[in-house]
């Protein structure tokens, strides 16, 4: 695991100097070494976390001779029978790292190698023939790759943003279409980032850089599609119960110490529950972490679970003074603000796990890719009102006042289309209209996603939207960014390429039955988690962000945070943002989210553009 960069162009001034402070920027993704390549057409560098062949795994790294060089950012699962594959084919290879099996891999394969990859990935090669970088990312977006686009060349490319702001005679200018719909969805949808000229890689993406002239081609190599599923309720949990033990045991090799997050829920659960199994096998005890508040958490739950596997289980619990001390830090960390206070929980527990552990497993991906949100079941609901006429639904909705089940009316008559964006929602956009008083108001386009997946069912769309806006967006970002902080590995079974190709079969009537969603992965864990656990519904790690701001002296800092920054002061109304806070204060409407969501967006004002 690493972090990593590159600048292009032979006229970039002191190249090979801005390499070393740009990898430097990020030394907090790899401490335990760096390594850097200079060539007058371009400069790699990059950042080492040590977790897999820690004698002989350092880079950058070549092919045999050395036409190729390459810096890379992941695990690859499958590497060693990758590996035997390509010596079979008569490669040499130096070494037992994963990184010198991608590179090979793309010299016998070209592009075609990404879709053999088992894993999580963002690498770049350097291939001197062809006179060109190919860079790729992952398929769901696990590992990050941002690039500095300007003057239609491609001027350098990180695993983070903060490295890029180091390019001679850039000057940070917010992107205020980002901004906007950051809004709506706390966090930023687009391919491009809240910063001027700086991109995202997509995931399921590689790009190639021609050196000639710095131009660009992007090409999609993989996207997330429903497949023809299977119907026999049986052999599916037994497909699952395998994957997943082979997913894990996969996931858990490592030549450095090993653990779980561990909470209250079945997506951790499931992880927990078969990494103890194979740690029988070899007589180690595993270590699991999990975190609360004084005012909600689920560490009962997830001692329920730990106890009954045997682990040996860690737990900390976090208070606000603590939480809010750190939160200029953890802008910082995020390169873009993601609104999501359960981020910064998972700050925390990173930081308590990188004490003992080097690599964490953990159940990110299950909601997405096994329909585990309860609202994928409201299509199902709604369906069940199609006999009742409509104009009886607009008249209700129709009426001055508001009653219980209103909202649930309009979203009847409003088209799927319309009224889900993906998993979070913050502000509405009759509300941005009141809040947000810049000129840029251009919507993500979430309409080309539905077009895609037009003749699948609506929990199904409302699936596929996530897995590519709010999956990647949010849940991966601060995945990464929490945990890379504090110099901490962590993998994602769920999201390894062959669960997700099994859970494209999955028919909507065993992923939401009796009242349940996920119904397939909780009845295949029956025999393997407590009752009580493969039934509990998903939390993940709550924060009580709700009661911490009906604290009059909290909530006027966090207030006087967003109403002084300079930013907000031009582009949003103060009035509104006075009225969010004073309502939240009073108990009349539940505003943390729209407040915590404007604190974050200063925060990150404050810390990248004032510099603060």
């Amino acid at each position: 695991m690493c972090g990593i960069a590159g600048i292009m162009g032979e006229s970039t001034p002191n190249k090979e100097k801005l390499i070393r402070e740009m990898t430097e920027r990020i030394h907090h993704r790899g401490p335990d070494a760096d390594g850097f390549f200079d060539d007058p057409k371009l400069s790699l560098g990059m950042r080492r976390l040590s977790i897999i062949d820690l004698s002989t795994g350092d880079q950058p790294i070549f092919n045999e001779d050395k036409s190729m060089v390459l810096v890379y950012n992941g695990e690859i699962y499958n590497y060693k029978s990758l590996r035997e594959e390509l010596i079979a084919r008569g490669h040499t290879l130096k070494t037992h790292s994963d990184t010198e099996t991608v590179i090979h891999l793309y010299e016998e394969y070209g592009s075609e190698m990404l879709l053999k990859l088992r894993g999580m990935f963002a690498f770049a090669i350097f291939d001197k023939k062809k006179n060109e970088v190919f860079i790729a990312r992952d398929y769901f977006g696990i590992k990050p790759l941002y690039y500095l686009f300007d003057e239609w060349k491609l001027k350098a490319f990180a695993s983070e943003i903060k490295s890029l702001l180091l390019y001679p005679g850039y000057q940070p200018e917010i992107n205020e279409r980002a901004v906007f719909n950051y809004l709506s969805y706390q966090y930023n949808p687009f391919r491009e980032t809240m910063f001027r000229n700086i991109y995202k890689l997509l995931p399921g993406h590689y790009m190639r850089v021609n050196l000639s002239d710095g131009s660009i081609k992007e090409e999609k190599y993989w996207s997330y599609h429903f497949s023809e599923r299977i119907t026999d309720e049986e052999k599916l949990k037994g497909e699952i119960v395998a994957g997943l033990e082979d997913t894990v045991r996969a996931h858990m090799v490592s030549d450095v110490p090993v653990g779980a997050f561990l909470s209250g829920g079945i997506d951790s659960a499931v992880i927990v529950a078969m990494m103890s199994k194979i740690r029988k096998e070899t007589g180690n005890n595993l270590k699991t972490f999990t975190i609360g508040f004084d005012e909600v958490s689920e560490q009962s739950e997830a001692k329920v679970m730990a106890n009954f596997l045997g682990t040996e289980h860690v737990e900390i619990n976090i208070s606000p003074e603590e939480y809010f001390k750190e939160m200029p830090k953890i802008a910082w960390h995020f390169d873009e603000p993601v609104a999501d206070p359960s981020a910064v929980a998972l700050y925390f527990l990173a930081r308590e796990a990188r004490k003992q552990v080097k690599v964490v497993l953990s159940g990110e991906g299950s909601d997405e890719l096994f329909g585990g949100y309860n609202i994928y079941r409201e299509p199902f609901a709604l369906d069940s009102t199609k006999w009742i006429p409509r104009s009886i639904f607009k008249y209700l909705v129709a009426l001055p006042f508001n009653y219980y089940g209103k909202n649930y009316l309009r979203r009847a008559l409003t088209k799927l289309e319309e009224r889900y964006i993906g998993n979070a929602y913050v502000f509405k956009p009759e509300e941005i209209d009141q809040l947000w008083k810049a000129h840029t108001n251009e919507k993500f386009d979430i309409a080309s996603l539905y077009k895609e997946v037009q003749t699948e069912p609506d929990s199904a769309k409302m699936q596929y939207i996530d897995i590519n806006t709010w999956l990647p967006g949010d849940i991966l970002a601060k995945a990464d960014k929490m945990t890379m902080a504090n110099s901490l590995e962590l993998r994602v079974p769920f999201l390894d390429i062959e669960i997700a190709k099994l859970s494209q079969k999955i028919p909507e009537e065993l992923k939401y039955k009796n009242g349940q969603t996920k119904y397939i992965l909780r009845e295949a864990m029956k025999g393997v988690l407590p009752k009580e656990t493969a039934g509990r519904k998903k939390l993940g790690f709550p924060t009580p962000i709700k009661e911490w701001l009906k604290d009059s002296k909290m909530s006027t800092e966090i207030t006087e945070v967003i109403l002084d920054n300079d930013f907000i002061k031009t582009h949003f109304s103060l009035k509104y943002i006075k009225k969010l806070s004073e309502d939240h204060l009073n108990q009349k409407t539940d505003n943390a989210r729209k407040i915590y969501l404007l604190y974050m967006l200063a925060l990150w004002y404050n810390v990248f553009i004032k510099h603060e």
